[in-house]
């Protein structure tokens, strides 16, 4: 009986040291993140515009076409958090395919909500991670989730779709599930 109590225990102990270390990746801890650790706390991606003509504005009003580009150049420059770089973290978000041949893609950006650099604008680039995994992962609906585990470093990525301020050199992407 006292041998199966010894068993028990030490079984427990082991699930809870596991529960507590958490996910490692290559011998370093795994940390869940969210989307707004990635951007700076007094970071607010409307502070920088006057919104108060926005609704006066008609699409072919010249100030409406420099509104955008100003909103356009402090979105792609948002500031980031520099210490993330280097994080080993895990990341919940969306595809947008840069490099695929068929359904795998080996490049893409990460962004928060399903849409985003598709449609104008896309979302700040301290919201957008430009991810490789050179295996690749099969995307067949770009409407799914997933998660991504890899280093994050802080640094630009600029494409046609949007800029990063993240890059994110991914070890293993899985379907999202909580």
């Amino acid at each position: 009986m006292i041998h199966k109590i010894v068993i028990l225990l030490t079984a427990l102990l082991l699930i809870s040291a596991t529960a507590v270390r958490g996910e490692t990746v290559n011998g370093e801890r795994v940390e869940k993140i969210d989307w707004d650790s990635l951007m700076p706390a007094d970071y607010s991606p409307m502070a920088a515009f006057d919104t108060s003509q926005f609704s006066s504005l008609d699409d072919y009003d010249p100030m409406a076409e420099i509104k955008l580009k100003a909103m356009m150049e402090a979105l792609s420059s948002a500031p980031v958090v520099k210490d993330m770089d280097g994080k080993m973290i895990r990341i919940p978000g969306f595809v947008v395919p840069l490099v695929e041949e068929g359904l795998n893609v080996t490049e893409f950006f990460l962004v928060p909500y399903f849409g985003a650099c598709i449609h104008v604008p896309p979302p700040p680039s301290n919201q957008i991670i430009h991810v490789t995994f050179e295996p690749g992962v099969n995307v067949e609906n770009l409407y799914d989730a997933i998660w991504v585990v890899g280093t994050l470093s802080v640094k630009t990525t600029i494409h046609e779709l949007g800029s990063s301020g993240y890059t994110l050199d991914a070890f293993r992407i899985e379907a999202y599930g909580e």
